[in-house]
């Protein structure tokens, strides 16, 4: 039995906050086996390969200094690391750790030629893992020695290490060598094991379409949505749901979950297509949505997860773009991972999960997308203007083509989870009244991750009102200051302007003396404003007689 911590990879979403998703249950293993080796990219174009072990990981074959390696392909993260050893690889000396739900990878970073996709960079920077003992599996035995991140270049660890374009990643040096900008894209297709049905054949391509799906290019170009630059690390490929229709459950009806996510718009959800995670993570009122009201459901507190019995169809929707994006029932659910239920009964499990240890305290995602999604989309992504040290001016996009029909996919539940016996429209396979629908218990810990999201996710708004008081309060105080200094200059010009004599108020160069003065008498008195005045501005009067 295999721990499915091995199954959520996610990279350190931010400089803060280095999450990783923890999946306490374990797969059952089927009839078809993992290997290491895939078969080597035809001739005739230039699509690589993709292996896939038990819809579990989805990996493809680098060289590497001469060593050929598979690869876990993550869209989640954006560094390269392999564990044994590189031929004529350089250490740099930069020692640098990375979190994820398998274990550390942790060692020092090191250059080396990099072939891959047709491609060579004479110098790729990569993390060179030499003790794999806290991995909570043997990663090799699964079918790969490694992981290419295809994320954004803004989320590598080893580009924030190393100076120039040597630690750049992988991804964004091959479309440093691209003559056109307009190709800064890749593609991604996993197929899917233990469907009779499948006809599609795991696929990666670079600055091309895997042929006989050229129609992905005429599908909605779905902006990614950018999160802040001050947290440009944690920029994910992540793309808007369609307006109060995004996600359509199993009755048939829009689900309606508010975002997380402060710059949203209404009604939308901001969802990450992540491949290295095996079960979508998404918020947990959509998953009891989907789940709550199957007959016989029940939540598992040790799983994390609802269990559902195998024979229920449940039928998702993703809708982006205006376009819609049916998930396979098999997809829905899984009978990869040998749960039980509470009387010992065989049972199936959610794929889609409460988000709990992967929920985005920066607020700037709703839901992780992983496998079990993107086994159901054929997937462009292009690069645009997030191509490190490119020409590029274009905003980055997603193109999605939908590959299940949901007719054969009904065809296909049939036959894998009834054995041929259509039972889908059985009493005991309806759905519950809404008013019956259970409801997933929330953790103590996750409402306080909900606290906290609630006000790191506003930061920048907490800025700006912090930024505005302290404008604010320098205002008033230079203000303050030079009402002061006016205050003070008008006295004093007061008290030297010729003419005015003690007492007086007359506007003529000199006032009347009167006849009983005398010269003398005027000239023993002292020359000044009034006391009061002098008093305010020096603190004393300056012709008090002293004692």
């Amino acid at each position: 039995m295999r721990s499915l911590l091995i199954h959520s990879f996610v990279y350190s979403l931010s400089s803060f906050f280095a999450l990783a998703v923890k999946i306490p249950f374990s797969v059952h293993p089927h009839h078809w086996q993992a290997s290491s080796h895939i078969p080597r990219q035809s001739s005739a174009n230039s699509t690589v390969p993709v292996g896939n072990t038990r819809n579990e990981f989805y990996y493809t074959n680098i060289t590497l200094g001469g060593r050929q390696i598979s690869v876990m392909l993550d869209t989640g993260s954006s560094d390269l690391w392999v564990t044994g050893s590189v031929p004529d690889a350089q250490d740099t000396g930069k020692y640098l750790a990375l979190s994820y739900a398998v274990g550390n990878a942790a060692g020092n970073i090191h250059t080396a030629p990099l072939q891959f996709d047709g491609y060579t960079i004479q110098d790729q920077a990569f993390l060179l893992v030499t003790n794999t003992s806290t991995f909570s599996a043997n990663i090799h035995v699964e079918g790969y020695d490694g992981l290419i991140g295809l994320g954004p270049n803004s989320g590598s660890s080893i580009y924030k290490k190393l100076s120039g374009d040597t630690g750049n990643s992988a991804i964004n040096r091959i479309f440093q060598q691209s003559s056109s900008s307009s190709n800064d894209y890749l593609t991604l297709m996993l197929n899917r094991n233990g469907d009779p049905g499948d006809q599609i054949i795991g696929q990666f391509t670079m600055s091309e379409v895997v042929p006989g799906f050229e129609n992905i290019t005429n599908q909605p170009q779905l902006a990614v949505e950018k999160v802040y630059k001050v947290t440009d690390e944690d920029q994910h490929w992540q793309i808007l749901t369609d307006k109060n229709v995004g996600i359509i459950g199993p009755d048939a009806l829009p689900i309606q979950v508010s975002s997380i996510v402060p710059k949203a718009p209404d009604g939308q959800l901001v969802a990450v297509l992540d491949s290295g995670f095996t079960l979508p993570q998404v918020p947990r009122s959509m998953s009891d949505a989907i789940y709550g009201r199957v007959q016989g459901a029940e939540w598992s507190t040790s799983n994390q997860a609802w269990l559902v019995p195998c024979g229920q169809l449940i039928n998702v929707t993703f809708n982006f773009g205006g376009a819609s994006y049916p998930i396979h029932p098999l997809d829905v659910s899984s009978s990869d991972f040998g749960v039980t239920f509470s009387n010992g009964n065989p049972a199936c499990l959610g794929t889609f999960q409460p988000i709990s240890s992967a929920f985005s305290l920066l607020g700037e995602y709703d839901m992780i997308l992983g496998m079990a999604f993107l086994r159901n989309t054929y997937t462009l992504i292009n690069f645009g203007n997030l191509v490190e040290g490119s020409s590029n001016s274009n905003n980055p996009y997603i193109q999605l083509l939908s590959l299940t029909n949901e007719a054969a996919a009904v065809n296909d539940f049939i036959q894998v989870r009834m054995g041929g016996q259509n039972l889908i429209n059985s009493p005991q396979y309806a759905l519950l009244p809404a008013s019956q629908e259970q409801h997933s218990p929330e953790t103590a810990a996750e409402k306080k991750a909900q606290y906290e999201e609630e006000v790191l996710s506003r930061w920048p708004y907490i800025l700006a009102g912090c930024l505005a008081f302290v404008i604010l309060l320098v205002g008033y105080c230079i203000w303050r200051c030079c009402c002061r200094r006016k205050r003070l200059a008008k006295k004093k010009a007061a008290q030297q302007e010729p003419g005015i004599l003690p007492g007086g108020t007359n506007n003529g160069k000199y006032a009347q003396l009167e006849a009983s003065g005398s010269t003398a008498t005027l000239a023993m008195q002292p020359m000044r404003g009034s006391t009061f005045d002098f008093r305010d501005e020096y603190g004393k009067d300056a012709f008090a007689s002293h004692q």
